[in-house]
């Protein structure tokens, strides 16, 4: 059973509008995509509902936060046990500097992308928060040089 929703050329069109400027207003929308503002409106709604729009996010710049390196950190958990994921992943989630946290498969466990603010903030944020945990067994770090966004994120095209 699949857990997509059916969407037509308008939704998608709105979701790709949306996703390129959240605070497009309805008005604005509603223009670009062909359909009257209430109709655009109902739309916006019934993708809300339906799971499809999940919310609208503020993006930072971390840097201008002081926060200007940021790495993803391959992380090893021994043992991988329930009883250690769920603190683990609270705890992680909880650390001002973690972007992003993965569940993997393979010989990582987790990828955690973080920002601090320079190599020193970094070997500290490791050492104190990660290695120094009982369960954390390994982690390696790869630095981010730089980063770019991809999207919008839109269904599979129809064969």
């Amino acid at each position: 059973m699949s857990d997509s929703v059916a969407l037509d050329p308008v939704d998608l069109h709105i979701l790709r509008l949306l996703q390129n400027d959240a605070r497009t207003t309805y008005r604005e929308l509603a223009a670009e995509v062909g359909v009257a503002a209430s109709t655009c409106l109902d739309r916006v709604a019934r993708l809300r509902r339906s799971g499809v729009i999940l919310g609208d996010r503020l993006r930072l710049d971390p840097a201008k936060l002081g926060r200007g390196l940021q790495a993803l950190l391959l992380v090893q958990v021994r043992p991988h046990r329930r009883e250690l994921i769920g603190p683990f992943v609270e705890r992680i989630r909880s650390l001002p500097e973690a972007r992003a946290l993965f569940h993997l498969t393979g010989p990582d466990d987790y990828l955690v992308q973080v920002a601090v603010a320079d190599a020193a903030d970094l070997q500290r944020l490791v050492l104190d928060e990660f290695t120094a945990r009982r369960e954390v067994a390994r982690v390696d770090t790869r630095l981010i040089f730089q980063q770019w966004e991809c999207g919008p994120l839109l269904p599979p095209a129809a064969n």
